[in-house]
C-alpha cells in the first residue's frame, strides 16, 4: 500500500513538472514572438522528419514536424541556437518555406521518438499528407449503407489516424453527403452526415482519438495547429475518378473541444441542366424565355441550402455560348465552371460585392452573376447594370418571391428603379424525393384531396394533371437502397412572379408582400406550395416532406 502511494505521488510530481515546463515555454513564446505548441496531441509527419538527420536534429534541438509541399512546420526549443540557424539556412537554400513553433523538451522527445518508425529499407513514408484516391475507392467498395462506416472505423481506430479520416470522407462521398459534422462530446466524438439536407448520426469514435483527427484535418486544410480559442476556415482537395472534389473545412470552439464541419463540394451535385431542376413544364418554358433576354435582373430567393446556387449555375450553363461573356462575383466560389470568369470577394482587402461589381462592369460583360445582394450599394449597382444592357442574376434572402420587392425597398432601393430593372423574381425550396424502392401508396385524407384539387386548378388547362385516387408516402424504416430513411435524392419546388405592366405599376406604390402575392395569383402564377402538391400528385414526394419545407396550411 505504501509503495502504491509512493508511485502515485511520483506520477503527480512528474505531471506537475511537465505542466510547469509547458507553462514556462508558453511564457518564452511571448519573448521570442513565436507560437507555442504542445506536440502531445500533434501527429508527426515522418516524411517531414526525414528532412533533417536525427543526430543533427538532436544537436540543434529541433524537429521538422509537418510538410505540405514546400511549406514546413518546425518545432524548436531555442530559436537562437547556432545549429538552428544553420539548419534553417539549409532548408531555405533548398527553397523551403517554414513556420517556427516553440516547444518543450518533452515535446521534442516525443517528436524524436518518431525517427524509430521511419522504414529503413526504402523511402516510402506512410504519413504523407494526402488523401489517396486509391484508398478512397477501396473504402467506397466496402460502404453500401450507413452502418458500414461504424464497422470500418472500429477496424482501423488503433492503426493510422489517416485511415480514420479517409473512411469518414470516403463514406460521405459514397453516400452523397453534403457535409460531415465531427462533434466532440464528453465521452466520445460524434460523426454525423448531412444527407439530402437532413443530419444523421453515423458513428462514434473514442474521445482519445479526437485530438489527432482534429490535428490531421487542420494540417491538410492549412489551418493553424496551435489556435483553439477561435474559429478557423480552410480547404483541401481530393481526387475522385479524375475529378477534383473540394472540401471546405471549418472549426469552432465548443465545451468539449473544437467542432469541425467538412463541406464536400462535388461538381456532380451542381452539374444539373434546366430539365433536371424539377420545374413544371410551363415554369421552365417561362424561365427559358426570361434568361434568353439581353438585359434585366432575375432574382432567386430562399434560405441557405435551398439550392439557389445550383439553380443559378444551371441558368448560366444554359446561356453560356460562344460570343457571350459571363462574369461572376461570389462569396466564396464554390464550384468552378468552364467558359466563365469567376471572381471571389475579399472584404478584408476592400474587394466586396459593390467594389467587385464596379470592376466587372468595366470588363464589358454580357451576363453577370452577383452571389448575393446584401446592401443598398450592391443592389443599386446591380439594378443599374440591368437597366444598361446587362442580364444580371443574383440571390436575396427572403421567404418567397413576393417578399423580394419589399426587401429591396427595405434596403433603400427606390421603387422607380426596381420596377423597370427586375424581369422576374423566384423562390425555391428543396424537398426530399421518395425512395422508388420502398415508397408506399395510400388513400389521401379529405383535407389532402381538397388541397390537391386546388393546386391542380392553378395549372394551365393543356398540362393539367388528373386527380389521383392514391398518393404515396415514405415507408417508415425505409429500405437498404435509401439507407433506411425512406427518401433518396432531392427535387426543387418553385414559384415565380414575372414583372408585367400590372406589377410594375404596383411596385411604384411600395407594395406589401401580400399585395404582390395577390397580383401574382391574379396572373395565374403557381405558388411554391402548389408546386409541391403537384410533385406529390406525381408520386415524387409526400405531404410530410412538403409540410416540413414550407409549413402546413
Amino acid at each position: 500500500m505504501i509503495q502504491f502511494a509512493e508511485e502515485r505521488q511520483q506520477k503527480k510530481l512528474s505531471d506537475l513538472r511537465k505542466k510547469e515546463e509547458e507553462e514556462t515555454v508558453k511564457i518564452l513564446s511571448g519573448k521570442y514572438n513565436i507560437p507555442y505548441l504542445n506536440l502531445a496531441t500533434i501527429p508527426i509527419n515522418m516524411d517531414a522528419l526525414k528532412l533533417i538527420a536525427e543526430p543533427d536534429a538532436k544537436t540543434a534541438e529541433l524537429a521538422v514536424i509537418q510538410k505540405i509541399g514546400k511549406t514546413l512546420q518546425i518545432a524548436t526549443r531555442n530559436p537562437e541556437k547556432t545549429g538552428v540557424k544553420a539548419i534553417l539556412k539549409k532548408l531555405t537554400d533548398e527553397r523551403y518555406e517554414y513556420q517556427l513553433f516553440l516547444v518543450s523538451s518533452t515535446s521534442l522527445q516525443k517528436a524524436w521518438e518518431t525517427y524509430k518508425k521511419i522504414p529503413k529499407d526504402d523511402g516510402v513514408i506512410g504519413g504523407e499528407i494526402t488523401i489517396s484516391p486509391e484508398r478512397l475507392e477501396e473504402f467506397q467498395t466496402k460502404v453500401s449503407k450507413t452502418s458500414d462506416i461504424q464497422t470500418l472505423l472500429e477496424s482501423v481506430l488503433h492503426q493510422r489516424i489517416t485511415d480514420v479520416l479517409e473512411i469518414i470522407i470516403a463514406g460521405a462521398v459514397k453516400l452523397d453527403a453534403s457535409d460531415i459534422h465531427i462533434e466532440p462530446q464528453e465521452d466520445a466524438t460524434l460523426i454525423r452526415y448531412r444527407l439530402d439536407g437532413t443530419l444523421y448520426d453515423l458513428a462514434r469514435i473514442p474521445a482519445k482519438h479526437y485530438k489527432f483527427l482534429l490535428s490531421r484535418v487542420k494540417l491538410i486544410s492549412d489551418m493553424k495547429l496551435n489556435i483553439h480559442e477561435r474559429g478557423q476556415d480552410g480547404r483541401f482537395t481530393i481526387r475522385k475518378g479524375g475529378v477534383d472534389v473540394e472540401v471546405r473545412t471549418s472549426t469552432l470552439p465548443g465545451p468539449n473541444g473544437e467542432n469541425m464541419v467538412l463541406r464536400i463540394l462535388d461538381p456532380k451535385n451542381i452539374a444539373l441542366s434546366m430539365k433536371e431542376l424539377g420545374m413544371q413544364p410551363h415554369i421552365e418554358e417561362k424561365m427559358l424565355k426570361e434568361i434568353g433576354k439581353p438585359n434585366g435582373m432575375i432574382l432567386t430567393t430562399g434560405p441557405t441550402g435551398s439550392g439557389k446556387t445550383t439553380t443559378l449555375y444551371a441558368f448560366l450553363k444554359q446561356v453560356n455560348k460562344p460570343g457571350v461573356k459571363i462574369i461572376t462575383i461570389e462569396d466564396p466560389i464554390e464550384y468552378h465552371l468552364t467558359g466563365l470568369e469567376q471572381t471571389q470577394v475579399e472584404p478584408d482587402k476592400g474587394y466586396d460585392f459593390a467594389n467587385g461589381l464596379k470592376s466587372i462592369l468595366r470588363q464589358d460583360p454580357d451576363i453577370i452573376l452577383v452571389g448575393e445582394i446584401r446592401d443598398l450599394e450592391t443592389a443599386e449597382i446591380a439594378m443599374h447594370a440591368a437597366l444598361t444592357g446587362h442580364l444580371v442574376f443574383s440571390t436575396l434572402h427572403t421567404n418567397n418571391a413576393a417578399g423580394t420587392i419589399p426587401r429591396l425597398i427595405d434596403l433603400g432601393v427606390k421603387p422607380n428603379i426596381i420596377a423597370p430593372a427586375i424581369n422576374l423574381t423566384m423562390a425555391q425550396r428543396l424537398l426530399r424525393k421518395l425512395c422508388e424502392g420502398c415508397k408506399q401508396s395510400y388513400t389521401p385524407t379529405k383535407e389532402e384531396e381538397k388541397e390537391v384539387k386546388e393546386a391542380i386548378a392553378h395549372v394551365p388547362e393543356p398540362i393539367r394533371p388528373k386527380i389521383p385516387k392514391v398518393l404515396y408516402r415514405a415507408k417508415e424504416g425505409g429500405c437498404e437502397a435509401c439507407n433506411s430513411i425512406g427518401y433518396k435524392g432531392r427535387v426543387g419546388i418553385f414559384e415565380i412572379i414575372g414583372v408585367d405592366d400590372t406589377i410594375e405599376k404596383l411596385i411604384i406604390s411600395s407594395p406589401s408582400e401580400g399585395d404582390i402575392k395577390k397580383a401574382a395569383l391574379a396572373q395565374g402564377e403557381l405558388m411554391m406550395r402548389d408546386d409541391g402538391v403537384l410533385k406529390i400528385v406525381a408520386g415524387v414526394t409526400d405531404f410530410a416532406e412538403l409540410n416540413k419545407a414550407v409549413g402546413e396550411e
